[in-house]
């Protein structure tokens, strides 16, 4: 129950205005450090680190998405009196970075990277970043992120720099990272290397070209996709016990353009029944060949450069490698080499998620991450509970990713980004240093790699709250309460997290649930994407309908793990929403309402009574959706609440109270319920809510007002029972109404009888259902019948009654003749078996159409008198 205020004089004007009231009433929320958490408070903690945005972007859907719920969450918790913690950052984002500011001075300056030196380099992308990145900063506060700023942190400020280098060193150390020459993802346009995670594959248009190696006996065919790879074959490979080609192995056969001549091998790896049964082997472009090559000690021969041309001397050198495709199907079938060709072929192509380049697996030396101890780790944790996910139905996606997890490649070839800590001295020595030791002397050269952002974002959890330090943050706040993010990202982030924290942290999870939301779409349910033309901006419609309307929309979409279709006029039915929740308490404050102690149970009406058990009702079931991060439902159970039950219920009900003896109950009431709604509503609507709640009440901000605790002692079956009885009344009289074509505005002289216990209420029915006393000469036209209560109405000043009947009659009429012709049909066993079962069904629906239409026009009739 609210504390008792003084009644404050009503000062909200008439229409609600966003834009004059968001941007200065969150920079208030702001100045009196409401969002601040204090780790030495002794409150129960609450905290959420923030899924950085790079440093080039800006809000898109799906940041507002997950912002608007990670900020009811926060909003609620602070409410509830937790310490809570939302701490915002942002990712350096090596590659789109680097990539940003490389055209950024090629368009101003005419330069490329590569006439700068490195630490020039890197000083003009810390200029930019610190001239044009972080815009999404200022959109977040736009949004109403309540989050930490003074605990604003970015993947390569000096602390989270110092916490890479750490955790680098102690894996080093513990020989979970190492060098070597493996098979990865090469993009040629980048120039570097990418984790399996940094590739999109897309089905594509290629070609399918099969090749006869060798001669005679000696012939074997294999098929390619990439034909210029074949310049580095090293052998073929046949199935062990496919008895086609038993006697070619151990063999040699001749490979075509190259005089050179290469084994044939045996290898479970192959599929003896796909297309020919053999298969070319080129370990140094192929994570498959590189395999078989390991197993038979084939020699890696890497024939394509860091620019994907051909590096074999010859008439293909220099070639770019799709060029160099051509040419040598062209070469080969000049030799007779080729046997078939099948143009369009369409397979699985990697493509660079930064640049959409096609991506060249190449055999290179990169640093990588052993990951099999920290991934068992990380399946452990969520196994034996120390950390939830949900919804639960979305673990297994997550076991997927930890259960068959391959090393991770963490080098790459750029110039921003954390610098691999590791130095090669002039004899080949190799030393790692970590964050307080020197780095060695003269004839030393540091690693000229940088680590991927990955690498540094899945520290995130410990490193923002001032890892390796033990800090008072740290304490307080790890592990941090819930990671709210898409299902998109459970292997690019969610499980990088989850290995780091448990290693750096000696086992603790990093977070205690993982709640994990679907994506935005369009209204037709389509992925948002610039070539199909249905993006959206979305301070597009927060300059139209206001923050709080689109943050509503999402909230209401919210469905665990659930794709979120989303559409404008879904924003612009929000926006009424808020719009309807003013006007209500515009109404109420020009009522009387006020937040005062309530009196007994006893001395309110029944729609009172009502109105508080569906009130605490609806939180209980709130607070119950919040804890299973089930937003949509929460926010439904509440717009349902405000709409149907509070604005176009109670608020009418207690218009009839408000001109008895019963007034101040009923502003009090009035008072209490827009107190409690308000507050659960703050969360997502933060911006309304506040406006409304501090003109109400006088208070000093929802921010730090308390979170309304349900009662269960307001649960009136009886006083439910006896309104539902009530709204069907109106329901029904209203339904007539507009069945006999009344004017919904016209008022319209009415006696009723037989209301039993509805009979304290037929004053308020009659202003809802607008109906006046019945006067001298009321003659009753048309009667409502429902159960023991009979409803007379004249509608003799309101419509024409007879020629109201004549069409009624005519109306029946056709539907009498469509009853007719439909029975006869199916009344004809000709018809019967000779017409199929759905044109059967079709005149079966016809009839009963027929049927329900003349029963409601005698209804209609009858209800005229």
């Amino acid at each position: 129950m609210s504390a008792e205020t003084t009644p404050v004089t009503p000062s909200l004007p008439t229409a609600y205005a966003p834009a004059e009231v968001e941007g200065p009433l969150y920079e208030r929320w702001v100045e009196r450090g409401w969002f601040t958490a204090d780790a030495t408070s002794g409150k129960p903690p609450y905290a959420i680190v923030i899924p950085p945005p790079n440093v080039t972007g800006s809000l898109h859907l799906g940041h507002a998405f997950q912002h608007t719920l990670m900020d009811a969450l926060t909003r609620r918790k602070r409410m509830q009196g937790y310490e809570a913690l939302w701490l915002p950052g942002m990712d350096h984002a090596g590659i789109a970075t680097q990539t940003l500011v490389e055209r950024h001075l090629l368009a101003t300056e005419g330069r490329s990277k590569h006439d700068y030196t490195r630490e020039e380099f890197v000083a003009r992308v810390w200029e930019w970043k610190e001239e044009y990145g972080g815009r999404i900063l200022g959109q977040m506060r736009r949004l109403g992120d309540g989050v930490d700023w003074s605990r604003e942190r970015f993947t390569m400020d000096e602390g989270l720099s110092r916490a890479v280098q750490t955790i680098f060193k102690r894996l080093y150390d513990d020989e979970l990272v190492y060098r070597a020459e493996r098979i990865i993802n090469w993009c040629p346009q980048d120039r570097t290397a990418l984790s399996d995670i940094e590739v999109d594959h897309s089905d594509d248009d290629g070609e399918l070209v099969s090749i006869r190696y060798g001669d005679g006996d000696a012939t074997i065919v294999v098929a390619t996709t990439r034909a210029e790879t074949m310049l580095g074959d090293t052998a073929v490979a046949v199935h062990p016990d496919d008895e086609r080609y038993a006697h070619l192995v151990g063999t040699e056969v001749e490979l075509p353009l190259t005089g050179r001549r290469i084994p044939v091998v045996a290898d479970p790896h192959v599929d003896p029944a796909f297309g020919t049964g053999a298969v070319k082997v080129t370990p140094a472009h192929d994570p498959n060949d590189f395999e078989i090559g390991q197993r038979h000690g084939l020699p890696s021969l890497v024939v394509l450069d860091e620019a994907a041309a051909v590096t074999v001397p010859g008439p293909f050198e220099g070639l770019d490698r799709f060029a160099a495709r051509t040419a040598v199907v062209e070469a080969l079938r000049a030799e007779g080499r080729v046997v078939a060709e099948k143009r369009p072929y369409v397979h699985s192509v990697g493509h660079c998620s930064r640049c959409g380049t096609t991506v060249e697996p190449r055999l290179s030396l990169q640093w990588f991450v052993r990951v099999e101890p920290l991934a068992k780790a990380a399946g452990d944790a969520v196994r034996d509970g120390r950390t939830t996910i949900s919804p639960a139905s979305m673990s297994q996606r997550y076991f997927d990713w930890v259960d068959d997890m391959h090393d991770w490649c963490i080098s790459r070839q750029l110039l921003w980004g954390h610098r691999i800590p590791v130095w090669y001295g002039p004899a080949g020595e190799v030393r790692c240093v970590g964050p307080d030791e020197e780095p060695p002397g003269e004839g030393w050269t540091q690693d000229p790699d940088v680590l991927d952002t990955w690498f540094s974002s899945g520290l995130w959890p410990f490193s923002t709250l001032g890892w390796p330090e033990r800090t008072q943050d740290l304490a307080t706040f790890y592990p941090t309460s819930v990671l709210l993010t898409g299902y998109d990202i459970i292997f690019f982030w969610v499980a990088r997290m989850m290995m780091f924290g448990l290693y750096a942290m000696d086992g603790e999870v990093p977070f205690r649930t993982i709640a994990l939301t679907g994506l935005v779409r369009d209204d037709r349910g389509r992925k948002m994407s610039k070539s199909k033309g249905n993006t959206v901006d979305p301070l597009d419609w927060m300059d139209r309908y206001g923050s709080d309307a689109l943050r509503f929309t999402l909230a209401r979409g919210a469905n665990p793990g659930t794709d979120v279709p989303i559409g404008e006029e879904w924003v612009q039915g929000s926006g009424r929403f808020c719009n309807k929740l003013w006007n209500a308490t515009r109404l109420a404050l020009q009522s009387g309402a006020h937040v005062g102690e309530l009196p007994p149970a006893e001395q309110l009406g029944v729609a009172d009574r009502w109105i508080l058990s569906r009130l605490h009702t609806t939180l209980a079931e709130v607070d119950a959706f919040y804890e299973d991060y089930q937003f949509a439902k929460a926010t439904e159970a509440l717009y349902h609440f405000a709409w149907d039950e509070f604005c176009d219920w109670y608020l009418e009900l207690a218009k009839v109270q408000l001109a008895g003896e019963g007034a101040e109950a009923t502003r009090l009431v009035l008072g209490h319920v827009l107190d409690v709604l308000l507050k659960v509503l703050h969360p997502v609507v933060p911006f309304v809510t506040e406006t409304l709640w501090t003109a109400l009440t006088g208070g000093e901000s929802l921010v730090v007002a308390p979170w309304p605790v349900a009662d269960a002692h307001r649960a009136d079956a009886a006083a439910e029972q006896e309104v539902a009885a009530l709204q069907r009344l109106v329901t029904e009289v209203r339904r007539f109404r507009s069945e006999q074509r009344v004017n919904p505005g016209q008022r319209v002289p009415a006696r009723f009888s037989g209301l039993g216990a509805l009979a304290p209420h037929e004053e308020a029915v009659r202003s809802l259902v607008r109906l006046v006393d019945p006067g001298d000469g009321f003659t009753a036209t048309a009667r409502l019948t429902l159960g023991e209560t009979v409803v007379e109405l004249d509608l003799s000043g309101t419509i024409d009654v007879a020629a109201e009947r004549k069409r009624l009659e005519k109306d029946r009429a056709a539907a009498e003749v469509e009853r007719s012709r439909a029975a006869g049909k199916l009344g004809n066993e000709a018809f019967l078996a000779k017409a199929p079962d759905a044109v059967v069904a079709k005149v079966q629906g016809q009839l009963a159409a027929a049927e329900a239409e003349i029963a409601r026009i005698d209804a209609q009739l009858g209800g005229l008198g």
